[in-house]
């Protein structure tokens, strides 16, 4: 944690016009300090190279520490805590953006520390096709214990943070202006529940004004905080799209749900996969399997054995050979457990659904 001296001379370089937190992070790895930067002779930051005379000049406003105070008062007021980039809660993917925010806002029961990060975007025109992959995979992904990150918009937004705590997950809604305003209205209702279990982040002041152009810089966090970004329903354009792109440029996983040809609200899900941008999704198992999660321990433990219960006894057949032998092809499944191949196959997308087998190339299949 930072002092409250480092703090406000913190949130005034973050204040500081035209600098942005890339140059801001270059000063404080020369300089040391916040406050040692606005306390610096001009003439050894302009030996810092990219810190010009005109960045310079900015870091001489006066006006910047009233700012800053003014800002420490309100957060003082409202209990609204901050992470500092340096820090140990500071999401470790983010730390690895040169663009992310050397200090954000937040406020409720905020855990992100070795957790499993996920942000889920897409239009605010939802479809029943989207709301319900929404929900159905966010119960899916309930026994990895994710942490789900969205805008708390309207649509697959707030239909993600809605399932989020329907299944007991951490859900983070990160937002485009202050913490002293919510948006839409219509979402204060969901406040308090999310405040419970998550809460909000937000790198925006209190005095600032409620532009459209804050929605595309807050994407950036969501993409650079979370291990993969899915896109749930998308137009040909819109930010979601945006927050893919700067996923794939932060090198993330980026994943798109697939929609028919003639579905306006799946034109730009579509495209991410047709060109390579996004891996095809269709339940949480191609999430697991491509970012190589399970689960762990006792509650990798307990989930099997919770579901090997409520196994059907030709599923209880097909689960106990894989567990005998690891891995197997599909046709060697079948002779091995005296049956047709193409039942054995429905078995094992059932199987895969339930998160006990995966599916490997070549139609080999091996027991988790």
């Amino acid at each position: 944690m930072l002092s409250e001296t480092e703090l406000l001379y913190t949130l005034a370089l973050q204040r500081t016009p035209n600098l942005g937190d890339t140059s801001a992070k270059k000063l404080l790895h020369h300089v040391g300090s916040a406050e040692g930067i606005f306390k610096e002779k001009p003439s050894n930051l302009l030996k810092i190279h990219g810190i010009g005379r005109f960045k310079i000049k900015e870091l001489q406003e006066t006006l910047l520490l009233d700012l800053a105070i003014a800002e420490l008062a309100f957060m003082k007021s409202q209990n609204i805590s901050y992470s500092y980039f340096k820090d140990a809660t500071y999401p470790e993917k983010l730390k690895h953006c040169l663009d992310g925010p050397i200090l954000f806002f937040q406020d409720g029961n905020i855990d992100l520390v070795n957790k499993k990060i996920l942000s889920i975007v897409g239009t605010r025109k939802i479809t029943t096709y989207g709301v319900g992959f929404c929900e159905r995979l966010v119960a899916e992904l309930a026994p990895i214990n994710p942490v789900i990150v969205s805008g708390f918009a309207y649509g697959i937004d707030i239909c993600a943070h809605k399932a989020a705590l329907e299944n007991g997950l951490q859900n983070i809604a990160c937002l485009a202006h202050g913490m002293n305003q919510i948006y839409p209205k219509a979402h204060k209702k969901y406040m308090a529940r999310v405040l419970e279990n998550g809460g909000f982040i937000s790198e925006f002041w209190s005095s600032d004004r409620f532009y459209r152009n804050n929605f595309l810089k807050r994407n950036r966090i969501i993409a650079g905080m979370s291990q993969a970004t899915i896109v749930i329903e998308s137009a040909e354009k819109g930010g979601s799209l945006v927050t893919a792109d700067i996923a794939n440029s932060y090198e993330r996983d980026v994943f798109a749900v697939p929609g028919r040809a003639t579905d306006t609200q799946s034109a730009g899900c579509n495209m991410l996969i047709k060109t390579h941008q996004a891996s095809i999704i269709t339940s949480a198992a191609d999430l697991i399997y491509n970012l190589g999660w399970e689960l762990d321990g006792p509650q990798k433990l307990a989930k099997q054995t919770q579901l090997l219960v409520e196994l059907h006894p030709e599923e209880k057949t097909l689960y106990n050979y894989l567990k005998d032998k690891d891995k197997a092809l599909l046709d060697a499944i079948a002779i091995g457990c005296s049956m047709p191949t193409y039942r054995v196959a429905q078995l094992l997308l059932q199987l895969e659904m339930k998160g006990l087998v995966r599916p490997l190339p070549g139609k080999l299949f091996q027991w988790i």
